[in-house]
């Protein structure tokens, strides 16, 4: 059996930075994550006004809940789409300031206009200065009253939860109707955050009601990445008779994406989940299927590069979202699977992919860092893969080329 430390969880550990920023108090993250997304976060903080004091295995924060302490500022979220989202939604709810946000290239082409038509809708005097519904934007805060809104999350879940997380920052709180969403359990992540730091969330369906009074500051610890955990997991279910246990990922995990260890176990793998840990072994040979990934789409591109080694073709369904992501994922995916010689169909919200034998080529990342992690996997079958942007790890996993050379190691794969 092979133990896996896998490092904290980005959405979490973004969550806990806001939830913090906002708390009254000062809040200790232990063991959050250190990538360049959550530094981006930590820096956008900092250039708000926010205390931020780092140890090894944990971070502090002083909490504001009259908002940022600059009067002005100006932050670049770089490519963290959880910073582009959330950072300019927590400096709204300020009592008053000049705030502009930009980011990279790739996260300027990723949607935020039905966040930003949601804030509108609550009184916030905001302006882009390009695209509408893109970064750059302005924001000038002056406190926000709150009241009802309609949002659609159909895109991606990470609207919900920017407004779900600003609700307690309001004078009145927040009435959400939601028409659509995707990623469910990312919600589920943001409402148990909340609790943790004194703030319950009402949900009758669609409508979540948000109540004001802000959030206390407290002790978190962030738990790993369940994300970055479905690689290892994929690792052992292409590898007959190996084992992954992934500590710190129990039954009380937050992160719907464990939910890939079940289509792992559709697939033949042997799964066991305990309180604190969970295991994958690899059966003798993956089985295709069809499957829903609405859900947990952040490891379609996972399940797609152990595809084209079942015994028959995976089809993988209900991810619209994932083409508005670090780039279109479903293109991406299908892409680079025809560059190894393995059929794979597209259409609007799916992928079908064939069984085949991968031959060596050089992935075209699209500086995704998920791209290069999926397939990774593929390359413990197929000696030769390369990559054109080995280094967009950093974005979520800075050591993960070394973690996964060590497993390699130690099967002798």
């Amino acid at each position: 059996m092979t133990v896996i430390d896998i490092p904290g969880s980005k959405s979490v550990t973004a969550r806990a930075l806001f939830l913090a920023a906002a708390a009254d108090g000062t809040t200790t993250l232990l063991r959050p994550l250190a990538s360049d997304d959550t530094e981006g976060f930590a820096e956008g903080l900092r250039a708000l006004g926010y205390g931020i004091e780092r140890t090894p295995d944990a971070w502090h924060i002083e909490g504001r809940p009259e908002g940022p302490a600059a009067a002005e500022a100006d932050v670049h979220c770089r490519d963290g789409a959880t910073t582009a989202r959330f950072l300019p939604t927590l400096a709204a709810a300020g009592a008053s300031g000049t705030y502009r946000f930009d980011a990279s290239a790739q996260m300027r082409r990723r949607p935020l206009g039905p966040l930003t038509g949601a804030l509108r809708t609550l009184g916030v005097d905001l302006r882009h200065e390009g695209a509408e519904g893109h970064h750059p934007l302005t924001i000038a805060a002056h406190g926000i009253e709150g009241g009802e809104l309609t949002l659609d999350a159909g895109q991606s879940s990470q609207y919900l939860t920017a407004l779900l997380m600003l609700g307690p920052l309001t004078a009145e709180g927040l009435r959400i109707t939601v028409t659509d969403l995707v990623s469910a359990p990312y919600v589920e992540i943001t409402l148990a955050m909340m609790r943790s730091f004194g703030v319950e969330v009402a949900r009758e369906g669609d409508v979540f009601t948000v109540p004001p009074g802000g959030y206390r500051a407290t002790t978190y610890a962030v738990e790993p990445d369940a994300s970055t955990a479905s690689y290892f997991f994929a690792a052992a279910a292409l590898t007959p008779g190996r084992e992954v246990t992934v500590p710190g990922l129990g039954t009380g995990a937050l992160q719907g994406d464990i939910g890939f260890t079940e289509v792992l176990r559709r697939m033949g793998a042997e799964v066991r989940i305990t309180e604190d840990a969970t295991t994958v072994r690899g059966p003798e040979r993956l089985a295709g299927l069809t499957v829903n990934m609405r859900d947990i789409s952040d490891t379609m591109p996972t399940l797609a590069g152990i595809a084209p080694f079942a015994d028959g073709p995976v089809r993988i369904e209900d991810v619209a979202n994932t083409r508005v992501k670090e780039c279109d994922r479903l293109d991406a995916c299908a892409q680079n699977l025809t560059r190894l010689g393995v059929t794979a169909r597209t259409g609007p919200d799916w992928i079908e992919i064939e069984p085949g034998t991968p031959r060596a080529a050089e992935i075209a990342t699209h500086g995704d860092h998920r791209i290069v992690m999926s397939f990774a996997v593929t390359g413990l079958r197929t000696p030769g893969i390369a990559y054109d942007d080995p280094g967009c790890v950093r974005k979520t996993f800075p050591g993960f080329h070394d973690a996964f050379a060590d497993l390699r190691k130690a099967w002798r794969v």
